[in-house]
C-alpha cells in the first residue's frame, strides 16, 4: 500500500444469508454470497451467502482489519444478526466476542443474516452510495471459520441499470464471480458504477484501466500511456509476469484523498482531482508502487504475514522491505519507463534522506521496530517526528544502500534486481515465504557472495547513523547538508487516513496559537490553496514574515484564521557530484540508474 490515510467512517449495511449446495460428501461445498445494492441512499447492502453442510456449531467471523495495518473493527457497524435453517425456521445466534458469532445445529447448512453500516471511502474502504459501490470485501463479509478455505461464489444484485461491475475476480457462472478461497475473494476489490474503462495489451498481457471520476479531471489516453510504460518496465525488471490480466481501479475525487492498495491481480488507487492536476508525478509514483507490490508482498512475502489472521494484528519486522524497498523499486521503474529524470530522481532521494535525518525518532527507532509498530500509525502522537520513523522512508533508503553495496561487491554483475529475482524463484514461485529480515539478509548475501550481516545489524535492526557517502561515492555522489532559514508557521500538520490534513501540534508562542488554531483542526485551505497531498508542499513558497490565511474545520464549523510566519533554521540534504568525478563512477551511476526513454516525457 502507498501513503497513510485516515478514512472517515460513514456507513454501509449488509445482510448475509447462507444456503446449502448439494455436492458429493467428500467435497466441501462452496460458500455463496448474494450482495444486494438496493438501498443505496442509506448505504445499506444486503448479502446472501450459501453456507453448506459442515460442523454442527458454525462460528462466523467478520475481520477486525483489512487493507491497512490497523485494527478498525468493522463489526462496530453490524446489527441484527439472525439465522434460520434451510426450511426457514429460526435458529439461535450467540455472540462470542466483538466480531464473532456462533450458530448451533447448523450441520446441514443455515441462513445467516446481518446488517452492517458502511461508507468507507476507497481505496481502503467499502462504500455504497447513489454514485457507485466500491468494496474491499473483507470489511463487509463474515466467513464461516470451518469453511474459510472452501471455494466461494458471489453475486451482486439490484444494481442501477446503468451500472456495470469491474473486479479481478473471475466471472465464472452466470452472474457469479468465483474464487478458490475467502482469502482470494477478499483480495479482489470490486468497483460498481458508471465508470470509464480503457484496455490495452502489453507484452502478452491484458490491462484494464477503470476510472471513477469526472471526465473533465483526467485524460484516459494519457493515463494509459503512462501505465503501459510502467508495466513494461516492471515486468522487464523482474523478468516475470505472473498474470494474464491485471486491473487498475482509480478514483479521482474532488475532496481530499490519496493512497493505493495492492491486490494479487490488481490495485485500487485514489488521487484527488486537484492533486492529479497540480502534481501528476503522484499518479506515476503510486501506480508504479502498487504495481510492483504484485511481486513484493503479494508473492514475495514474509512468513510473519502468513497465514493472514483476521482476528488480530499480524506483526512483522519486514515492512521496511515489503513496503519500503517497494518504494525503491518504484523509483527504478519510473526511471526505466522514462517517466522520471535522473535529476528529479536524485532530488527526490535527497528529500527522503532529509525526511529521515530530520526526524529525531531515527535515533531511537529502527526500521524493524517501525515495521512492528505499524499498528500504531492511526495515532497522531505516534507519528510525531520525535517519536517514530516511517518504514516506507527508511526502507526505501535501505533498498538503495543494498543495491549499491551489491553492485560494488560484484563489480556490477548483480544488483537489487537480482536479489528480487532470486527471492521470486526461491520463494514466490514455490509458494514459500521468506524469514523476514533474516530471509532478506540471506538472499542478499547469496546474490552478492559478500558479507551483509553488519549492514543489517547497524541499519536495519539498529539505529546507527548511516554513512551516506560510503555508499554513494561508488556512483560518484556525495550527500551535502545545507542549513537554510525558512518560514515557521507555528504548527505541525499531517496527512490523515482519507487524505485530510490535520493539525497535530501548535507552538504556544507562535501566531498560529494566537489566532486560535488547535490540535485536531482539519486544514481545508492554506493561502487559498486546497489542503491535499503532501502537507509540506503547502509551505513551499512561504517566507519568514509572510501572511498565512487558513480555513479550518472544527467539528461542523469552518473557521478563518490569519497570522504571520516566524523564522526557523532547517537542514536539507542534497545529492551532488563528488569532486573529480571519474569516468568509472559515471559509468557505475549510469548502470545503477539505467534510464531508458520510452517516448514519455520525463519530469
Amino acid at each position: 500500500m502507498r501513503r497513510i490515510l485516515k478514512v472517515r467512517l460513514l456507513g454501509c449495511a449488509i445482510v448475509v444469508f447462507c444456503f446449502a449446495v448439494a455436492l458429493p460428501a467428500q467435497q466441501s461445498p462452496p460458500t455463496r454470497y448474494r450482495v444486494s445494492l438496493a438501498n443505496k441512499q442509506e448505504h445499506m447492502v444486503r448479502v446472501q451467502i450459501s453456507l453448506g453442510h459442515g460442523k454442527s456449531e458454525r462460528e462466523l467471523q467478520l475481520p477486525v482489519w483489512n487493507a491497512l495495518y490497523q485494527v478498525r473493527d468493522f463489526s462496530q457497524f453490524v446489527d441484527h444478526v439472525k439465522a434460520t435453517d434451510l426450511q426457514g425456521h429460526a435458529m439461535n445466534v450467540k455472540k462470542i466476542d466483538k466480531s464473532r458469532w456462533a450458530v448451533g445445529n447448523a450441520e446441514k447448512g443455515a441462513i445467516i443474516q446481518y446488517d452492517i453500516y458502511c461508507d468507507l471511502q476507497g481505496p481502503y474502504g467499502a462504500q455504497l452510495n447513489e454514485h457507485h459501490a466500491f468494496f474491499n470485501l473483507a470489511e463487509v463479509l463474515m466467513y464461516s471459520v470451518d469453511a474459510k478455505n472452501n471455494a466461494v461464489q458471489i453475486e451482486f444484485t439490484d444494481l442501477n441499470p446503468k451500472w456495470t461491475i469491474a473486479s479481478p475476480l473471475l466471472n465464472c457462472e452466470k452472474k457469479f464471480y468465483c474464487a478458490d478461497t475467502y482469502d482470494q475473494m477478499v483480495d479482489s476489490p470490486v468497483e460498481i458504477g458508471s465508470f470509464s474503462e480503457k484496455n490495452f495489451e502489453e507484452g502478452g498481457a491484458r490491462y484494464r484501466v477503470i476510472v471513477d471520476a469526472d471526465q473533465d479531471d483526467y485524460r484516459m489516453s494519457e493515463l494509459a500511456e503512462k501505465l503501459r510504460a510502467i508495466v513494461h518496465a516492471g515486468v522487464e525488471w523482474m523478468n516475470d509476469r505472473p498474470y494474464a490480466t491485471y486491473m487498475f481501479i482509480y478514483h479521482f475525487p474532488r475532496q481530499p484523498s490519496d493512497g493505493g492498495m495492492e491486490h494479487a491481480y490488481g490495485t485500487a488507487i485514489d488521487v484527488s482531482a486537484s492533486l492529479l492536476k497540480s502534481n501528476p508525478e503522484w499518479f506515476d509514483a503510486v501506480s508504479a508502487h502498487e504495481f510492483f507490490h504484485l511481486w513484493n508482498v503479494k508473492r514475495i512475502r514474509p512468513s510473519s504475514l502468513e497465514p493472514v489472521d483476521y482476528t488480530k494484528e499480524n506483526y512483522t519486522r519486514a515492512l521496511w522491505f515489503s513496503e519500503g524497498v517497494t518504494s525503491t523499486v518504484q523509483g527504478y521503474i519510473l526511471l526505466h519507463s522514462g517517466l522520471l529524470s535522473e535529476r528529479r530522481y536524485l532530488a527526490l532521494l535527497g528529500e527522503q534522506i532529509t525526511n529521515l535525518q530530520t526526524r529525531e525518532g531515527h535515533r531511537d527507532q529502527s526500521a524493524e521496530e517501525s515495521s512492528l509498530d505499524a499498528w500504531l500509525e492511526k495515532y497522531a502522537y505516534y507519528r510525531e517526528p520525535n517519536r517514530s520513523i516511517s518504514y516506507y522512508n527508511k526502507g526505501e533508503l535501505l533498498g538503495v544502500l543494498l543495491d549499491l553495496k551489491i553492485r560494488n561487491a560484484t563489480g556490477g554483475k548483480a544488483s537489487l534486481r537480482e536479489l528480487f529475482r532470486w527471492l521470486n524463484e526461491t520463494y514466490a514461485k514455490k509458494s514459500k515465504f521468506f524469514d523476514d529480515s533474516a530471509g532478506v539478509l540471506h538472499a542478499a548475501e547469496t546474490v552478492c557472495q559478500c558479507e551483509m550481516r553488519e549492514l543489517f545489524r547497524r541499519y536495519v535492526a539498529g539505529t546507527d547513523e548511516i554513512p551516506w557517502d560510503d555508499f554513494f561515492s561508488t556512483v560518484g555522489l556525495k550527500v551535502d547538508a545545507e542549513t537554510t532559514q525558512t518560514a515557521d508557521v507555528g504548527f505541525a500538520m499531517q496527512r490523515m487516513f482519507g487524505g485530510s490534513i490535520q493539525v497535530t501540534q501548535v507552538s504556544p508562542l507562535g501566531g498560529a496559537a494566537s489566532s486560535g488554531l488547535l490540535i485536531g483542526d482539519e486544514i481545508l485551505t492554506l493561502n487559498e490553496r486546497p489542503a491535499v497531498g503532501n502537507p509540506q508542499e503547502l509551505l513551499t513558497n512561504l517566507r519568514p514574515g509572510d501572511s498565512v490565511r487558513l480555513v479550518v474545520r472544527r467539528g461542523s464549523a469552518e473557521l478563518k484564521m490569519n497570522f504571520k510566519c516566524g523564522a526557523q533554521n532547517n537542514i536539507e540534504y542534497h545529492l551532488g557530484d563528488v569532486p573529480n568525478l571519474s569516468p568509472q563512477q559515471k559509468a557505475r551511476r549510469a548502470e545503477w540508474l539505467g534510464i531508458q526513454t520510452r517516448g514519455v516525457k520525463a519530469n
